[in-house]
This record gives structure tokens, C-alpha cells and sequence, in this order.
């Protein structure tokens, strides 16, 4: 073979090296949005079913949680809501927005709120949206009241030999502050401001529980309650489960045999995400066995990104 023709032979190796790259590259991009499409909160099915919304940990102003609330009153599809809350609380802001946004839902379809393990504060506030509000007997609830804390470090910075000069428009201005005790004044402030956020609190169990408000002001002192004693308050309608959730929701007119479908919230997705979409497409593709999406993701996250400004110490297995 003369040099002419080898040299045209690397020539073509190379060009179809070149076109290789390119198409592993398109598959990839096309499982990413294969994958981005799949990870999505759309239930798979489509049909007549009861949402369930899963609420947990601190409770904030959560606007992805607002929109699936939104779409969830707009589909026509949901006959009933499950809200499912696993909370201690959160701010009363966050709280407000989630209760109006589920009794926004409750105008059109029935609402049951289902308290596990612990539904308190702000916790609490969500599930009195609930039509009907289902615990456990060992659920833990109640803790109706409003607090406001803040840091005092003056004596840390005395010891330190720091402070701090200020000039403000009006003794009120940034207070309570971190670096001097607050004022009689200050603390009177944030306290008419804790206790008309408790007013309104407290108004609004009485108005969602039916009670008197002078016996909700008499469970209003910040204690928790188990679901039995929840129950002998009036601040839950039913101990129980599932069983207990469909059983209020027949007297609603909604089928028993509708599926539960989970409306979870879409899986936010970057750069990193790309193996696992990698990895996704090579097992619709049968070549699961030629790499392990772990693998992958190890490759393009552990250890492309290990080295640099900082180290991470990674134990056996991690």
C-alpha cells in the first residue's frame, strides 16, 4: 500500500472519529431531555385520580409548591387532594400562602390534610385547609402560637474589645440588633408584632375548627398535642390512614377505587444531571452492562470535579 492511500485511510479514521463524537453527543443531549421530560412532576397517570401533595420540613414562601397547588385546582382530572404534611412549622408568611393556596382548591374539590409523623406551628396552620383533618394516634400537632428571636453577641464582642457606632433616623430603626441589648421600646414592638400575628392565629382555628375562641386561646399556649389528644380538642376530625381518608372522601361523592397519584415537585436540573441523563438513554438502549449510570456519575462529578481549591476527604464506599 503507497503512502498516498494510507494517508487518505487516517483521513477517513479521522473524519469518522469526528462523526462519532458528534453523535455520541447528540444521544447524550437527547437523553437529557429525554431524562429532564421523565423527571418532570407530571403524574403518569392521566386519568380520573385523588392528588397527593407531600409537604415536609421547614415550611417558607415555596413558589414551586404554589404552582403545582395551582395546577392541581386547575386540573380537572383531580377529584379529591390528599396534603400530606410532615412538618415542625416554618414562617407564618410561608404558612399563610400554602393555607390560602389549599383552600383555594378545596372551592372546587375536597381537600383531606393528613398528618404523619408531626404537623405543628405553621405545620398545623396548613392542615386546618383540609376539609377534613386525618392524624395518627401518636402524630404530634397543636403548638398554636408565634415567635420571633434574634441573636445578642455585645457580650462576645466585649470580651473581644469590638463594637459598633450607628447613626439612625429613629431609635426604632433596625432594632432589636445583635450588638446592644434592646430597648423597652424595641422589644414592646416586636412584641405587638408577635402577638397580632398570634391574633390572627388564633382566629383562624376558631373560624376552621368551629371552636369558641376563648377555649382555642386555652390550647393556644405553644403546647403540642398527640393525635388522640388532638382529637378530644376538636383540633383533628379522625384518627386513622388511608382507610379513614377514603371513607370521608365516598361521603364526598369520590370513588374509592380512584388511584393516589403523588404530584412531586420537578427535579431541578444542571450540568451535573447530564450523566445520570447519559446513563438513562444507555439503558433504553440495552447497554446497560456497558457502563453503570454510578459509574458514570462518579466519573463526571467525584472525580472530574474532586480536584481543585478545595479537597473533600471521601470515606470507603462514599
Amino acid at each position: 500500500m503507497d503512502s498516498s492511500a494510507i494517508a487518505d485511510r487516517r483521513q477517513l479514521r479521522r473524519k469518522l472519529g469526528f462523526w462519532r463524537v458528534i453523535a455520541v453527543l447528540l444521544l447524550v443531549a437527547l437523553g437529557f431531555a429525554l431524562y429532564s421530560f421523565s423527571a418532570g412532576e407530571l403524574p403518569a397517570i392521566r386519568g380520573p385520580q385523588i392528588a397527593r401533595v407531600k409537604i415536609s420540613g421547614l415550611i417558607q414562601d415555596d413558589t414551586e409548591l404554589l404552582e403545582r397547588l395551582k395546577k392541581i385546582q386547575d386540573n380537572d382530572q383531580v377529584k379529591a387532594v390528599i396534603v400530606s404534611i410532615s412538618s415542625t412549622g416554618g414562617t407564618t408568611y410561608g404558612g399563610e400562602r400554602i393555607y390560602k393556596a389549599i383552600r383555594a382548591i378545596a372551592a372546587k374539590k375536597p381537600v383531606v390534610s393528613d398528618i404523619r409523623t408531626v404537623a405543628a406551628s405553621a405545620g398545623y396552620m396548613i392542615a386546618m385547609a383540609g376539609d377534613d383533618i386525618v392524624a395518627g394516634d401518636t402524630s404530634i400537632t397543636g403548638s398554636i402560637g408565634v415567635i420571633f428571636q434574634y441573636p445578642q453577641a455585645k457580650d462576645l464582642l466585649d470580651k473581644l474589645g469590638l463594637s459598633l457606632d450607628e447613626i439612625k433616623s429613629a431609635p426604632l430603626k433596625a432594632e432589636p440588633s445583635p450588638f446592644h441589648p434592646a430597648s423597652e421600646e424595641a422589644k414592646n414592638m416586636i412584641r405587638n408584632m408577635v402577638m397580632d400575628s398570634y391574633g390572627w392565629f388564633v382566629d383562624l382555628v376558631a373560624d376552621r375548627r368551629k371552636l369558641p375562641r376563648d377555649e382555642v386561646l386555652k390550647l393556644a399556649d405553644g403546647s403540642i398535642f398527640t393525635g388522640r389528644q388532638a382529637l378530644q380538642n376538636k383540633l383533628v376530625d379522625t384518627l386513622g390512614g388511608e382507610d379513614e381518608i377514603r371513607a370521608y372522601l365516598d361521603t364526598r361523592k369520590v370513588k374509592k377505587d380512584l388511584p393516589i397519584v403523588d404530584w412531586k415537585a420537578q427535579e431541578k436540573t444542571s450540568f451535573f444531571f447530564w450523566p445520570s441523563a447519559a446513563s438513562w438513554l444507555l439503558n433504553r438502549l440495552g447497554y446497560d452492562d456497558f457502563v453503570k449510570g454510578e459509574d458514570l456519575q462518579k466519573i463526571m462529578t467525584e472525580k472530574l470535579f474532586l480536584d481543585g481549591l478545595l479537597s473533600v476527604w471521601q470515606g470507603a464506599g462514599n
